[in-house]
């Protein structure tokens, strides 16, 4: 994987990932997930691949960070240090072959992940011991740095801990918050140049501020159950494009 020689966006396609970037904060904010995901499958069908983990990690971290701060408080501390640990080994782990996956490998790989994420059945991992937080950490870090999205997942964990919603959204935003910095160390150390990226990584992320205030506007306003399922039919579509993109380079 070519991380030296990144291809550059057009300026159109800047603007449409800029303002994808605010309305999939919106989706996150008014219906309490599924923007992420929207966000990394957009960029895979239209960005390089090579790029598309790591700026998509870049822009997520930006957003997680800022609810971090905003309820760090709440979060619970001695469960993040058990998934940082377990983090830190899973990011290790992925450094030593994150650059050799082929990006034609890596693009269904994403396909296949976000269509278990939206129809299969998530894994429930209740497992509370100091080793089993650890696990899920590492787990779900080295598994984020190949496809992206693991938000579901660890959202899936965190609730098997019973937090109250203050709780969640802290140590859910921590616990991403980690994920994505560590993505970026792995990936800067493997050569990606982040610095080509950032001034649209920037206004992703301002996007994505604006785009998370006007959906807490309107939370109560938008019929969430029917909205969703548009949203996982419109990410199902994507899916398979990217999918087909994939097979078709590597099988014909």
């Amino acid at each position: 994987m070519d991380f030296f020689s990144s291809e550059l966006i057009t300026p159109l396609l800047g603007v449409l990932l800029i303002a994808l970037a605010g309305f999939t904060s919106f989706l996150t904010a008014a219906l309490g997930a599924g923007g992420g995901l929207l966000l990394l499958v957009a960029m895979a069908s239209f960005m390089p691949m090579a790029a598309v983990i790591p700026v998509h990690g870049l822009v997520q971290l930006g957003s997680n960070a800022n609810r971090m701060l905003l309820t760090y408080r709440y979060i619970d501390k001695s469960m993040l240090l058990y998934f940082i640990a377990g983090g830190l080994i899973g990011a290790l782990a992925a450094s030593f072959v994150v650059s050799d996956l082929p990006l034609d490998w890596m693009k269904l790989a994403v396909g296949v992940f976000v269509l278990f994420l939206l129809w299969g059945q998530k894994p429930k991992i209740r497992e509370s011991s100091p080793l089993g937080k650890a696990l899920a950490g590492l787990i779900t870090t080295f598994l984020s740095m190949f496809v992206g999205a693991s938000g579901p997942l660890v959202g899936s964990y965190l609730h098997s801990k019973g937090y109250d919603k203050m709780r969640f959204t802290g140590t859910f935003s921590a616990s991403m918050t980690m994920q994505h910095s560590l993505k970026a160390l792995v990936y800067g150390v493997a050569g990606f140049a982040f610095w080509q990226w950032l001034p649209l990584v920037i206004a992703m992320v301002a996007a994505g501020v604006v785009g998370t205030w006007l959906g807490l506007k309107l939370l109560h306003k938008i019929p969430a159950e029917k909205f969703q399922r548009v949203v996982q039919i419109v990410l199902s579509i994507l899916s398979i494009n990217l999918m087909w993109q994939a097979v078709d380079v590597l099988f014909f």
